[in-house]
C-alpha cells in the first residue's frame, strides 16, 4: 500500500516516527512536509494526491488532528476521520471508507498512534456490506455540489 504523510511543524517527529513504524509493516511511504506554518495547505495537497489515487491512504498530524481533517475534507473525493482510539481507526475505513486518517501529536502518544495507523492499514472497506449505502449517500452528496 502506498500510504503519503503530511504534519505540521510542531508534529514533524511524531509524523516521522509513525513514517518509519509504516515502513516497518511494509508499506511505501511518502512524506509531503511540512515546514509550513499554514497545516492546510499541506494537508489540501495530501488530499488532492489521495482523492487522485496517487496514494492509497493518507495520514496528517497536526496538535490535535482537527484543523488538518477540516482542511482536508473540503477536498473532493477525500474523506478524513480524525481518530483517537482503535476502534475509531478501524471503523474509519470499516464504517465510513475513509482515505485520510488525522491525529493530534498533542494528545496521542507514539505506541496509541502505532496501534491505531496498523489498525486502519489492515482494514478494507466493503462496499457491499452494511455501511455501503450510508459512504455512498455522502459521495451521492458531493457529487450533487
Amino acid at each position: 500500500m502506498k500510504v503519503v504523510f503530511g504534519c505540521d511543524p510542531n508534529a514533524q517527529e511524531f509524523k516521522e516516527h509513525l513514517m518509519e513504524f509504516v515502513k516497518g509493516l511494509g508499506h511505501e511511504v511518502a512524506d509531503f512536509g511540512s515546514d509550513d506554518p499554514i497545516y492546510a495547505n499541506t494537508a489540501i495537497k495530501l488530499a488532492k494526491a489521495v482523492a487522485a489515487k496517487e496514494f492509497d491512504r493518507g495520514i496528517l498530524v497536526c496538535g490535535t488532528g482537527i484543523g488538518v481533517s477540516i482542511a482536508a475534507n473540503k477536498v473532493k473525493g477525500a474523506y478524513a476521520a480524525c481518530i483517537h482510539d482503535v476502534y475509531q481507526a478501524q471503523r474509519a475505513e470499516l464504517s465510513n471508507h475513509a482515505n485520510i486518517i488525522t491525529m493530534g501529536s498533542q494528545v496521542i502518544g507514539t505506541k496509541l498512534a502505532e496501534c491505531m495507523v496498523e489498525e486502519y492499514l489492515s482494514c478494507t472497506f466493503d462496499p457491499n456490506g452494511r455501511s455501503g449505502d450510508k459512504v455512498q449517500r455522502i459521495v451521492d452528496f458531493e457529487n450533487e455540489q
